[in-house]
């Protein structure tokens, strides 16, 4: 272990208790609490006289979308440097492979269960799935997935896959902005991970440059996670303020039910695994707590991963070098809600609007694409590639994708908690199972705490 229980016990007590203000999750609530106050007033306002969207809700909406980009602003260099130095970290453990190999497993085995939870969820709800709902809102996704688009996506064009999306205004004005695809950049930056583990002593100033950026870019990202409050308000404010609660009654049907998929896994099949393997199930959820809530409230598993790799190291007391490696490929390609509940219970919903009725091969393809396919999320905000992943392969409609982007921050956020949850998860299955876990560690009270 590369630190102590006892040392890191030290560590603890020499840390003055801080005032119970001043801690990252209450702030995040009272942000909460503040977004949902400013979007009643920002709806109350309305429009304005010409129809446009009053000051309150411009404000929200700009601070919200500024708050995302902030986070997106790192993903790039975050998962270079991450996978990089993972890799060379990797090395330093014993039975590397073998690690890799269950890792993969296990993300396998959970995000089966997890879809199997989200058809049963949908196909119980199925009866209430769709009241109230019109389809005024149908409509065709900007960004569409598909099986060719994503295995020959995953070698970029050019560099690290980076690119630029050109759009023209009503005005005639030309707008661009940057885009790339996670998977692409994690693809290239594990080829360079390996080829620098493989070039050898050549490579030392080369790895030890990553580091040193990695602990850079993690220091920044902080600094930005600390404004996750003012973040967290103006993004549910926005939500309130734009689409009313009118949306979410007609949609709460969805709502509930997906919800209530996520609930089980998070409370029964998740502690089930735990159970199986001789871990404490309240211990777990203690020590992943400052990962999951981050990731409830910032609707990001990337901009969560610097957390989820220090509670998974510090916390759960997951060998440093595994924990380095797994916390990134967990970021970019682990996610049970958004690939396996919700695209389950959403193909169920989106069948149930149109009239088609799905048989078992239409609920086995879904379980295909859900162990398969999470890559396609690719770790940002978000599930909609996902999904009309899914769709595409039943033949459902695209256009049922318009119907939930209602309520689409609200149920993110439940499905990125459980993301994180399950990213947490497998590292401490794996660990223990190939003993690189530390139990005093994870039985301690929490060292790391946001």
């Amino acid at each position: 272990m590369s630190t102590s229980l006892s040392e890191r016990r030290s560590e603890r007590a020499v840390e003055p208790r801080k005032p119970f203000y001043t801690g990252l999750g209450f702030q995040i609530i009272v942000g909460l609490i503040a977004g949902l106050i400013l979007g009643l007033v920002a709806l109350s306002l309305g429009p304005t006289a010409d129809g446009e969207r009053n000051w309150l809700t411009t404000t929200l909406s700009e601070v919200g979308s500024a708050y995302v980009k902030l986070l997106m602003l790192l993903v790039v260099p975050l998962v270079v440097t991450a996978v990089i130095s993972s890799i060379s970290r990797l090395t330093q453990v014993a039975n590397a492979a073998r690690l890799a190999v269950q890792t993969l497993l296990w993300f396998a085995i959970t995000a089966l269960a997890s879809v199997i939870v989200g058809i049963l969820v949908g196909v119980f709800s199925a009866p209430w799935l769709t009241a109230g709902v019109s389809g005024d809102a149908a409509a065709e996704p900007s960004r569409v997935g598909s099986w060719t688009a994503f295995i020959l996506g995953i070698i970029p064009s050019n560099f690290l896959g980076l690119g630029v999306n050109a759009s023209a205004s009503g005005e005639g004005a030309v707008t661009a902005s940057p885009s790339f695809s996670v998977l692409q950049i994690l693809f290239v930056s594990i080829l360079f991970g390996i080829a620098a583990v493989k070039v050898g002593d050549k490579a030392a100033p080369f790895i030890g440059f990553m580091e040193s950026a990695l602990s850079v870019i993690q220091k920044v990202l902080w600094w930005i996670i600390r404004l996750a409050p003012i973040g967290t308000a103006a993004l549910i404010g926005r939500a309130v303020a734009t689409y009313g609660w009118s949306s979410l009654a007609s949609l709460g049907a969805f709502v509930v039910a997906l919800y209530v998929g996520l609930a089980i896994v998070w409370l029964v099949v998740y502690p089930t695994i735990l159970k199986l393997n001789g871990l404490g199930v309240r211990q777990f959820y203690r020590n992943a707590w400052p990962a999951i809530t981050l990731g409830f409230f910032t609707r990001s598993s990337m901009g969560t991963m610097p957390v989820t790799e220090q509670v998974i190291e510090r916390n759960l007391g997951v060998e440093r070098g595994y924990a380095s490696f797994v916390a990134p490929l967990g970021a970019t390609t682990k996610m049970d809600g958004c690939a396996s509940v919700f695209p389950a219970i959403a193909a169920i919903f989106v069948a149930n609007f149109y009239g088609i009725d799905l048989n078992v091969t239409h609920y086995l393809l879904i379980a295909f694409v859900a162990v398969l396919g999470s890559a396609a999320t690719a770790g940002t905000t978000g599930a909609t590639v996902m999904l009309t992943l899914t769709l595409s392969t039943l033949g459902l409609p695209l256009e049922g994708v318009g119907l939930l982007l209602a309520v689409e921050p609200i149920i993110d956020m439940g499905r990125t908690a459980l993301n994180v949850t399950g990213q947490a998860l497998v590292p401490t299955i794996v660990g223990k199972r190939e003993k690189v876990l530390d139990r005093g560690i994870y039985d301690a009270k929490p060292v790391f705490s946001a």
